[in-house]
């Protein structure tokens, strides 16, 4: 499949120190159907799981947005 990423999603990364090679890894890991989707994922080195919003469409996945989720974490 092919990655891309927004141009928010790639400003969201840039402010929260996200490199792009988490959010791939994270993605080919997955097994993707079509539509949207919300991935919610504890990643080493962040203290807050992070949160990516994707889209699928044919053999495209885009990045809509990531940021660590500091909101409604239930522990």
């Amino acid at each position: 499949m092919n990655i891309k990423f927004s141009r928010h999603a790639k400003r969201r990364a840039k402010l929260y120190d996200i490199s792009e090679s988490i959010i791939i890894n994270i993605l080919t890991n997955m097994n993707l159907s079509q539509g949207e989707h919300e991935i919610i994922k504890e990643v080493i080195g962040f203290k807050y799981p992070l949160k990516i919003v994707i889209s699928v469409e044919n053999d495209i996945i885009t990045v809509i947005t990531n940021y660590p989720l500091k909101k409604g974490i239930k522990k």
